[in-house]
């Protein structure tokens, strides 16, 4: 798809709102660089994944529980890397949300085929959940039992401490001792057990100094009767350290052994978890799943293909990026053979909007995700989508606005062919308005020649009384609810016709009165 058209049409919006519907980071990965697809098949298969995925989140809760992205992880463990307690923690989690997935799809199959598909690339849990909850705690402490020979040397450590902690209370309770203290306290410095002397009483109890306190007043010294159960200490603490380092690279090389499944079970579960969000997004925009049509392939009499290929129809279409309770809903349903829909109507009415609900929900549809439309819509599936709406001004290369648009269109006109939906806004405006209908018409009558479909927006009469006269193009009226203050629109086949709102001084009158806007210089 045309990069410029999907930012023109605020796609990557539609992106970013999906991804916060998602529940971890690789499957936001997958949101925000979702595609919309030209393969028909690929189209209906995001579609039913999303029509399913709907259908069990409506009968019972689920989600990816604590799932993480442990590809980094799985890598780490795969070049012979120790993971810390706290990824395999992660690692741990994710597998147990893999494992109660595939319970929550058992012997559903039928009932939702794309899902129970993404399920099976799952990965299972290859007895690693067990070995990590054998070694860690749910804090990810390496627990006493992760080995005999830890427990034993914790066993020994905690003797080691007792022993030394109780001869290091003698100093802080004696009489003759605890004088020369700043506090009665034991501390530590640099890993050994220390007391706090004052300075003045240095060398009065033989020992180390290993710190002393900023303003001098204090030395922390080691006894050096207790240096020997110290050092015992110490040796005990490194074999502790070694050992658990030992155990999780023990663990971590498990994790090793089934990185790529792990790998490739991430991968499927952020695919399942999208699904999701496209359910809960869908849920929130009341959409339904349209109904999409295939392209077929150009036999004998190219124009009454395309004719069959290219319908439309959108049945209260509201944009996805507006408020649901203050947007007009919009209808599509040109008749049999439109290839061209020319839509009129005053400033304020709504072309520009409407154009980027046709435009915007074609992708959506495309991509698998739900329109916000009524049941019943019913889309083509275009090779190709572009369009040119707003100010394409360049400075950089000294473009007008009305350069900038036809530098785009010939691009676009470049590119098109009768798979194609082409969107224009204002189509020829921007110069003279007699020279912009004839431009305008010309592009018209090219584009029909393309077979591709195509939305216009414009003001030009000349272009309302083409389609009136040409065959495979109808005219659309936008109209402007005064009484309301809003676009009364409906898009259909319908002769040219007057607005209700003909007067923009009346419009201008109306708004002004309703918003406070001042009217001077009318």
């Amino acid at each position: 798809m045309d990069s410029k058209t999907l930012n023109v049409l605020e796609y990557p919006k539609i992106l970013e709102k999906l991804a916060g519907f998602c529940d971890f980071s690789a499957s936001m990965e997958l949101a925000r660089s979702l595609e919309p697809t030209d393969s028909y098949e690929l189209a209906i298969s995001r579609l039913s994944e999303t029509t399913e995925a709907r259908k069990i989140l409506s009968l019972q809760s689920m989600g990816i529980g604590a799932a993480h992205d442990i590809r980094p992880q799985a890598d780490l463990a795969a070049r012979g890397g120790v993971l810390d307690p706290s990824a395999l923690l992660d690692v741990k989690s994710t597998l147990i949300s893999c494992r109660d997935l595939k319970k929550n799809f058992d012997k559903k199959e039928n009932e939702y085929p794309k899902l129970s598909l993404i399920v099976q690339g799952l990965p299972e849990t290859y007895g690693i959940v067990d070995a990590i909850t054998r070694v860690l705690s749910e804090r990810g402490e390496v627990l006493d039992s992760a080995s005999p020979k830890l427990a034993d040397i914790r066993r020994n450590l905690r003797i080691a401490q007792d022993r030394l902690m109780s001869r290091l209370q003698k100093y802080v309770t004696d009489s003759k001792t605890v004088q020369m203290l700043q506090e009665p306290i034991i501390t530590q410095r640099d890993g050994r057990y220390v007391i706090p002397l004052r300075a003045e009483f240095k060398g009065r109890i033989k020992s180390i100094v290993h710190d002393q306190s900023s303003s001098g007043a204090t030395l922390f010294v080691e006894p050096l009767p207790i240096v020997e159960a110290n050092n015992e200490i110490r040796e005990l603490q490194l074999a502790e350290r070694d050992e658990e380092r030992r155990i999780l690279a023990e663990v971590s090389s498990l994790v090793g052994e089934h990185a790529s499944e792990l790998k490739y079970g991430v991968e499927n579960l952020a695919v399942l978890d999208l699904a999701f969000a496209k359910a809960k997004y869908a849920e929130e925009l009341r959409a339904s799943e349209p109904v999409i049509s295939e392209q077929l392939s150009v036999r004998g009499d190219k124009s009454s293909i395309v004719n069959r290929q290219l319908s439309i129809k959108l049945i209260h279409a509201r944009h996805p990026l507006l408020n649901p309770e203050h947007v007009v809903p919009i209808d599509v349903d040109p008749r049999e053979g439109t290839r061209a829909i020319v839509i009129t109507g005053p400033n304020t009415g709504g072309k520009t909007v409407s154009l980027k609900t046709v435009g915007l929900l074609i992708l959506m549809a495309q991509s698998g995700l739900h329109i916000p439309a009524q049941s019943g819509s019913q889309l083509p599936c275009f090779h190709s989508v572009y369009a040119d709406i707003g100010d394409e001004q360049s400075i950089e290369q000294s473009l007008s606005t009305f350069s900038g648009h036809i530098t785009n269109i010939i691009r676009i006109l470049k590119e098109i062919d009768y798979r194609s939906l082409v969107i224009f806004d204002e189509l020829g405006s921007g110069t003279d308005p007699q020279e912009g209908a004839a431009i305008a018409r010309a592009i018209l009558s090219h584009l029909l020649e393309t077979g591709a479909m195509t939305f216009v927006a414009t003001h030009y009469p000349e272009l309302k009384t083409f389609a009136h006269s040409t065959e495979g193009v109808v005219n659309a009226s936008l109209e402007f609810d005064i009484k309301n203050a809003s676009p009364d629109l409906q898009v259909g086949s319908w002769t040219p016709r007057s607005v209700k709102c003909s007067s923009h001084r009346s419009t201008a009158g109306t708004l002004a009165k309703d918003y406070r806007i001042s009217q001077s210089g009318n």
